[in-house]
């Protein structure tokens, strides 16, 4: 069955694309992963690769044509003879304005080909709070990197259309930004009803350019320095695949291997020398955080009367999932026993998990100790001790799992939202 190639939308004020050259010609065979063609926007220009593999057929615009955003430009079919016509993309229909406001819609943005989906890692701006062009709205998540998004326009944010935590298929409209301030802003997840697809752009395609020249592309660019705060540099898809496997990325800085790390560097890791003992020791470290007073008996309270959420380790695995920025296996220990969620940033998403655990959060509030130093963890472990009214949480870690500003930003954000479990839920 042929495989539509489409028109990327590679960012959140795009409309069209400008294909600046192709890599294939009609008729040629392709592999998945091969690069088909380039495509510029207003602020980058970017190879876009096949998703399957066949042969290159059915082209409909050629180098130098500005195409809409989600318009098929060709297909991938099983042999090189043209097929039926290419449809272009149709448009869904627009959001009722019975239920939403009128305004310009913000859609999860493909990042790349291959990307069904995309994860929201958070927003950066809350419902009706006013919103610049290029003020950051919001975080996503792909298999290849973590982007913030701006908003691309000026107004204010009247709905959003999905929360943090949560996969949303690529073109879903996640929030409004309206021109006036709203009375009642909208604030709901995905999941409670999926947002329209964005339609295509309607204007009309520019007439195919002149000849010419294709442009010649931008050398390449030199790889990152290393972070000067002994931050690792990876991928997050990467990272959490080298915590399943129990994977040292060091290793790969030691080696000099280039930053940023993405899943494929992974084997290169797999195939260095097996390291002696000593070679392989870890420095272990810890971070202790003191507050106050906690809320979260309070928080627990709530949570059961008005959500009949009861599980309190559960609700711990979500604060925990939502200090990280993205969803995790998080195992909890209590009176000695130890239950895995995979857990989220949304509010009661956290459900059991057989899988193996990449963080761990110790709750001693209900003991006797009042402080601990364990060392040589294999995972990331946040330990809760009672401390007079308050509370002590321990963070203790390898340099082989975070870099000294992730862990710095885990505890900070796990004890504040601890502190004030409110945090939890904006």
């Amino acid at each position: 069955m042929p495989l539509d190639v489409i028109m990327p939308a590679l960012g959140m004020a795009q409309d069209t694309g400008l294909i600046v050259a192709w890599h294939k010609a009609q008729g040629d065979p392709v592999a998945k992963g091969d690069v088909l063609f380039e495509v510029e926007t207003d602020k980058a220009t970017m190879e876009v690769e096949a998703q399957g593999a066949g042969f290159l057929t059915d082209v409909s615009a050629e180098a130098g044509a500005e195409v809409p955003v989600g318009n098929v430009i060709a297909r991938i079919s099983d042999s090189a003879e043209s097929s039926a016509p290419a449809p272009q993309a149709s448009a869904a229909p627009a959001p009722s304005s019975d239920d939403l406001p009128e305004g310009k819609t913000v859609i999860m943005p493909t990042l790349g080909m291959a990307q069904d989906t995309g994860l929201l890692v958070s927003w950066h701006k809350a419902p009706g709070d006013a919103v610049a062009t290029d003020d950051v709205l919001f975080e996503v998540e792909t298999d290849k990197s973590t982007v913030e998004v701006a908003a691309g326009a000026d107004g204010y944010l009247a709905a959003v259309l999905a929360e943090a935590g949560e996969e949303v298929p690529v073109g879903q409209t996640i929030a409004i930004i309206s021109a006036e301030a709203p009375a009642n802003p909208i604030s709901r997840s995905a999941a409670s009803g999926a947002a329209p697809v964005a339609p295509a752009a309607t204007k009309a395609e520019a007439p195919p350019a002149p000849a010419a020249e294709p442009k010649t592309p931008a050398p390449a660019k030199p790889a990152p320095a290393p972070s000067a705060d002994g931050r690792i540099l990876i991928s997050p898809k990467a990272r959490r695949l080298a915590r399943e496997q129990g994977l040292d990325l060091s290793r790969l800085v030691d080696a000099g291997h280039p930053q940023p790390f993405h899943v494929k560097d992974l084997e290169v890791l797999k195939s260095l020398p097996a390291q002696t003992p000593q070679a392989a020791a870890q420095a272990a470290c810890r971070l202790t955080a003191e507050i106050e007073t906690s809320g979260f008996a309070e928080f627990a309270s709530w949570a059961a009367q008005t959500a009949k959420l009861t599980d309190t380790d559960a609700l711990l695995a979500g604060l925990c999932a939502a200090s990280l920025g993205h969803p995790a296996v998080v195992a909890v220990e209590s009176f000695g026993e130890t239950r895995c969620y995979a857990a989220s940033a949304r509010l009661g998403a956290s459900k059991a998990s057989e899988d193996a655990p990449q963080i761990r959060l110790r709750d001693l509030r209900f003991t006797p100790i009042t402080s601990v130093q364990v060392g040589g963890e294999e995972i990331p472990t946040l330990t809760l001790a009672r401390r007079g009214n308050g509370l002590t949480i321990t963070l203790e870690y390898t340099n082989g799992h975070l870099g000294a500003a992730e862990a710095i930003a885990l505890l900070s954000n796990f004890a504040g939202r601890i502190e004030d479990p409110l945090r939890h839920l904006l």
